[in-house]
């Protein structure tokens, strides 16, 4: 059995809910009839759209997630294979890598949020800023984009806050 046949069963036709919509038409009916009012509509219990249709009502928030993730797994494969003429440097791009990782999957919720452009628009300043420049100076060893590593994390921050308000 699915996961979509099982969902499908306990939300409509398990023997509760398939009596759900008589036992509602039923009581409009008496309540109606006691108030001289007759029914004139009948109560039917509609299936929901697949999740997998969701996609398409997210516009550009799903090819964000997907560019977002793609490029975490390029960079990662990347990184993993490459040797570091220091263990430090090796450390700052896994520490790139895995916030890159977290923001990408954090973006397929972007839907759910109440400013997903604003959420979207520091997820992806952060992964630029504090991502970008981690990858930077662990691939050059050149640590002139360290400067704008704290703003690109205080974007995170702003970002995951934005879902509380």
């Amino acid at each position: 059995m699915s996961v979509t046949d099982a969902l499908n069963y306990i939300i409509f036709t398990n023997p509760v809910s398939a009596n759900a919509g008589s036992i509602v038409k039923s009581t409009a009916s008496t309540i109606g009839y006691l108030a001289g009012i007759s029914a004139k509509s009948e109560c039917k219990m509609v299936a929901p759209e697949p999740l997998w249709k969701l996609a398409s009502y997210c516009g550009p928030y799903m090819k964000l997630t997907g560019l977002s993730g793609a490029t975490a797994v390029i960079l990662g494969a990347y990184g993993a294979h490459r040797d570091y003429p220091d263990e430090h440097l090796k450390q700052v791009f896994e520490t790139a890598n895995k916030y890159h990782f977290y923001h990408s999957l954090a973006m397929i919720a972007l839907v759910l949020c109440r400013t997903p452009k604003l959420t979207a628009a520091l997820w992806l300043s952060g992964t630029m800023m504090f991502s970008g420049s981690c990858y930077y100076y662990a691939f050059t060893g050149d640590k002139r984009m360290s400067k704008i590593t704290p703003f690109g994390g205080t974007c995170f921050i702003l970002g995951w806050l934005t879902l509380c308000f």
